[in-house]
């Protein structure tokens, strides 16, 4: 087993990821910026180290200051949790160089799913169904505008580097096209300093499913059933749940089998979601891959009973996969919801400050995960997202209703968050019916 694993991350996942290595007898190493100091992922861990000032790109971002402080610490192993350097190929291979274990799959797999139209390539060849759209990347927007006019209105233009929904635009006509592609490409270098983009046709009202897959060093590869993640703004998931609620049978089969075959394809280890996007019809496309935990893991753990963090440490140590897939059942159902320090009423943007009271839910099938307390300062540098409530139940409408009390009793004062705004979801008759796909926000169904 692994004897000291540095959590290269901060807030609620590192955490997580701290009381998972505590329950198989690790070591662990926090690594903090200058702000994140007296930060709680810092007080669990047994070790801690400064790695640079508030930036994340002058410390979290650092590969060679994260690197060096393994090295320092004697930690034998790394988990990038998710976001950061979660899928950053050269990370892992950086890893892999200064002889530490990366908890997570192999540089070459975090490449070819990171390279968003090599990833499509590699899915149609494993037989996994794409959307239609460019066969690569486009080379200006006049390729861009024949793509579209082959595939129809609307499409969308995606960051071919890129994932996470970061630099994606809606094109509705033709017109719109040179604004949203000049955009795009601008948001595109930006943020993964490279501004290539690929086109897709854009499905309207379609679901957001996606499915958790876990390989092992055998080759054994397994699905953990699926996610819905179709309650969204701006592509960022707010509220996921599983089982999927009105997913036909056969629909869920093909989901499950498309995905394994994709991990499959490129010998995946480790956690990893194959995302879809699912027409009303039931037709379903491959979306993306993300290389790494996911922010939602718990709505899995909690219908499935199994500990995904767990399991990425053992089968980071060499161990097989703990389940067979015919042990692999769902029971019950799980929510989670999102609480981010942002104003939903302004367009879901951020509220940096200090934290003056939290209160945290409790209570029977409810499960936080937190990642800050009273007095926490809620900075500009990184992602605003405070807590994750997750609400279990025998089915959906009592996770529904213990979500919608746990929700209630949530208070957090000294900065706006998107409580309100998720109340309103558990309460919204649509939602309630599963009836969801990944425009509603966007559409104003959940405004006050």
């Amino acid at each position: 087993m692994l004897r000291k694993v540095l959590v290269a991350n901060r807030g609620e996942i590192a955490r997580r990821i701290i009381r998972a290595c505590r329950q198989v007898g690790a070591a662990t190493v926090a690594v903090h910026s200058d702000v994140d100091r007296d930060a709680p992922h810092v007080a669990d861990a047994d070790e801690a180290v400064l790695i640079g000032p508030a930036p994340a790109r002058e410390s979290y971002l650092d590969v060679e200051a994260i690197v060096d402080a393994a090295r320092r610490t004697g930690a034998d192993a790394v988990h990038p949790g998710y976001g950061f350097l979660s899928e950053n190929w050269r990370f892992a291979a950086a890893c892999a160089d200064a002889g530490l274990v990366f908890i997570g799959p192999s540089p070459e797999a975090i490449r070819l799913m990171g390279d968003k139209t090599e990833a499509r390539r590699v899915m149609q060849a494993a037989g996994v169904p794409v959307v239609p759209g460019s066969a690569g990347e486009v080379a200006d927007v006049e390729e861009a505008g024949r793509v579209a006019d082959a595939v129809g209105f609307p499409v969308i233009l995606k960051a071919a580097a890129g994932g996470g929904g970061i630099g994606m635009a809606r094109v509705a006509k033709p017109g719109d096209l040179p604004g949203a592609f000049a955009t795009a490409q601008r948001r595109a270098e930006a943020a993964f300093g490279r501004g290539a983009l690929y086109v897709e046709r854009y499905l309207e009202r379609a679901r957001h499913v996606e499915v958790q897959v876990f390989g092992d060093a055998r080759g054994t590869i397994v699905h953990v059933h699926e996610r819905e993640c179709s309650i969204q703004r701006r592509h960022q998931k707010l509220v996921e749940e599983s089982p999927a609620p009105r997913l036909a049978p056969e629909v869920k089969r093909g989901l499950t089998e498309a995905a394994v075959n994709g991990a499959r394809a490129i010998g995946y280890t480790s956690a990893g979601t194959v995302e879809f996007l699912v027409d009303a019809a039931g037709g379903f496309y491959f979306l993306e891959m993300n290389t790494r935990l996911q922010v939602e893991h718990p709505v899995t753990e909690e219908v499935t009973g199994l500990d995904l963090v767990v399991a990425q440490l053992r089968v980071a140590a060499g161990e097989p996969l703990p389940w067979r897939q015919e042990e692999i059942a769902q029971r019950g159902a799980a929510i989670e919801c999102r609480v981010y320090a942002e104003d939903p009423a302004r367009n879901f943007l951020p509220s940096p400050g200090t934290i003056t009271k939290l209160e945290l839910p409790g209570g029977e099938g409810i499960r936080v995960e937190c990642g800050v307390v009273a007095g926490s300062t809620v900075s500009v540098h990184y992602d605003p997202l405070l807590a994750k409530i997750i609400a279990r139940g025998d089915g959906r409408e009592q996770a529904i209703e213990r979500m919608a009390r746990a929700l209630d009793a949530c208070v957090v004062e000294g900065v706006r968050t998107t409580l309100p705004f998720l109340r309103r979801v558990m309460a919204h008759e649509a939602f309630r019916r599963g009836e969801v796909n990944t425009q509603l926000v966007e559409q104003g169904a959940f405004n006050a």
